[in-house]
């Protein structure tokens, strides 16, 4: 499915991780192994000011079926089971969370040569339904999505989108929020070797004419050592210094500076994952 457009969530996505993935200001440790049967487990354990929380989480594959389960400190437990090709190009995921008895959800995934369809329905007897579908190609598509609440009879949500691709740039404009936000969005690639690129998201609400806009860029310095900054229009910087110090091991330190921030205008962020 190398020509089928990317699913409706991943427009504008390639900006967004960009400005976003990784920069996180807490602490957060991650420990992952796996063992020879094939059973992957996962610790993780985050400390958000002076409340510490973690999960455990289970993975075991086996043939096209996957098996996830998490367990938080909160006593939640979550189960999620997924199995690919079904029939060609589809893909099924069937999750539930334990206490939540009306957590059940059924989603399925289908990709075709120029199109690409998401689709989500609640196992109970009120379902919320969700439905997003793209068309086109790798290098151009357009898609929306909608949400439907039947014990309300209201759309929780109807968004759309269009992207545009091509080797070094990809850009995309999104209307979100049932048509209240306008959301553009630009990366450019300078330099894949060094993994070089530079992004910018503008948002525009069209009810308050409020807008605002974010830019970044990212550059590896050597083959494990990535940095990223971004500034945004309310005058927020942050930085990111990320390490893979040993092979899927990786630390990553980031830093933001609000100076509009009396109390604390510094936030400082540290997150370790170890994969032995």
């Amino acid at each position: 499915m190398g020509s089928a457009p990317a699913p409706f969530f991943e427009i504008g996505k390639k900006a967004k991780d960009i400005l976003t993935k990784d920069y996180y200001f807490n602490h957060k440790f991650s420990l992952a192994t796996i063992s020879a049967a094939g059973l992957g487990i996962t610790a993780t354990g985050v400390k958000l000011d002076d409340v510490f929380v973690g999960d455990i989480s289970t993975q075991y594959k086996s043939g096209k079926t996957t098996v996830d389960v998490k367990v938080d400190t909160n006593s939640n437990v979550s189960t999620t089971v997924t199995v690919n090709e079904i029939v060609s190009g589809a893909k099924t995921t069937f999750s539930y969370k334990i206490p939540d008895q009306k957590s059940g959800k059924l989603d399925v995934q289908y990709l075709h040569d120029h199109v690409a369809i998401n689709s989500s329905i609640g196992l109970n007897t009120i379902p919320v339904l969700e439905l997003a579908a793209a068309i086109g190609s790798r290098k151009f598509g357009i898609g929306a999505e909608v949400g439907f609440d039947s014990t309300s009879a209201t759309f929780t949500k109807y968004n759309a989108g269009i992207s545009f691709n091509q080797h070094d740039f990809s850009t995309a404009l999104i209307l979100a929020d049932k048509g209240e936000t306008v959301k553009a969005s630009y990366i450019h690639f300078l330099d894949p070797l060094n993994r070089s690129a530079v992004a910018a998201e503008m948002i525009h609400r069209l009810k308050t004419s409020e807008n605002s806009f974010t830019i970044g860029t990212s550059h590896a310095l050597d083959p494990l050592t990535l940095v990223k900054a971004r500034l945004s229009n309310n005058g927020k910087l942050a930085v990111l210094c990320q390490h893979e110090w040993r092979p899927k091991s990786l630390l990553t330190l980031s830093a933001e500076y609000d100076p509009k921030a009396i109390i604390s205008p510094s936030r400082l962020g540290l997150a370790l994952a170890l994969k032995p």
